[in-house]
């Protein structure tokens, strides 16, 4: 049962057994179970890999300029793999300046 249900601990295993009819103790349950070698969830890098194309990063920031007026800017960039690049457009950093008068 733990093989098959590799997230479910010793207390839902045991849990589940009891409403089967095998009387069982919890501590039996956790002393046969298959040890994991892994984490159940994914790594920062499976993670990465997985939501990439759909990871953007922005920023709002402001730039004094030489003639001491200010540039209000806005920049957006997109996560790219690097197999991607080569089969679509550069997806790179699109910078969007606008000059507010005061």
């Amino acid at each position: 049962m733990s093989i098959e249900n590799p997230l479910w601990g010793a207390p839902r295993i045991h849990g589940e057994l009891l409403k089967l009819g095998f009387e069982v103790t919890q501590s039996s349950v956790a002393k046969y179970m298959v040890k994991r070698r892994g984490s159940p969830s994914q790594g920062w890098r499976t993670f990465l890999r997985n939501h990439a194309p759909d990871i953007a990063a922005m920023d709002l920031f402001v730039v004094p300029t030489l003639g001491f007026s200010l540039l209000y800017a806005f920049s957006a960039a997109q996560v790219v793999q690097p197999e991607t690049i080569l089969r679509r457009h550069r997806a790179g950093l699109k910078l969007l300046a606008l000059e507010i008068p005061k």
